[in-house]
């Protein structure tokens, strides 16, 4: 795969990250990190770098903007990070109607089929990070079944899988004194990093 062109980064609050108040749209967190690694590190290619990130998304919000968001901007590359809000929802809002994993799978499968139909896009598939700094955490025990299912997707529709959701437990596991999140979610700076680092470390191993 040849990193060039648009890449679109769709998501939640997480890929969001203050693209509103910012003038480039890109946001402070992973997105503009990686845009900036690709520019300074393929200083000859061209890239079209586009923030589609909407806090509080879950997978059916994404579906229900993906003509405009993604395949109306046909892009080369589609980056793809949702699923700590349809867990977070069960937690903090139960008396919600719930995305459970079926359904998250049957709309994760429409998204990567509408992509592979209209687009020639290659689709490159986040894992969900986590839900609090506790490898333990009900939030990260309810996590596991939408991670399999994003590692699912990555192998049924020939998509880069970053594995977002094993490096964050891998730096959980290290015991750093360091938090990844301001509050069990939503990334820091180091978060962000930790983020861009494992998807740049994915992407461009694949030749």
């Amino acid at each position: 795969m040849k990193l060039e062109g648009r890449i679109v980064f769709i998501g939640d609050s997480i890929t969001e990250s203050g693209r509103w108040e910012d003038p480039e749209q890109i946001g402070d967190g992973y997105v503009r990190l990686i845009r900036d690694y690709l520019i300074t590190t393929y200083p000859h290619r061209s890239f079209d770098v586009v923030n589609r990130g909407i806090s509080g998304n879950r997978i059916p919000d994404l579906l229900a903007r993906w003509e405009r968001d993604v395949i109306d901007l046909q892009p080369d590359i589609v980056s793809i990070s949702i699923g700590i809000n349809d867990v977070w929802r069960q937690l903090d809002h139960p008396e919600k109607e719930q995305v459970y994993p079926d359904q998250f799978e049957q709309v994760y499968t429409q998204l990567a089929v509408q992509t592979k139909e209209k687009t020639k896009a290659q689709l490159i598939f986040m894992e969900p990070t986590i839900i609090g700094e506790d490898i333990r955490s009900e939030g990260n025990i309810k996590l596991k079944p939408y991670v399999e299912i994003v590692q699912k997707m990555a192998q049924r529709f020939q998509g880069i899988l970053v594995p977002t959701h094993q490096a964050f437990l891998a730096y959980l596991q290290a015991r750093s004194p360091y938090r990844l999140t301001t509050d069990g979610v939503h990334m820091n700076s180091i978060g962000n990093m930790l983020m861009a680092r494992t998807w740049i470390g994915a992407v461009t191993r694949v030749k």
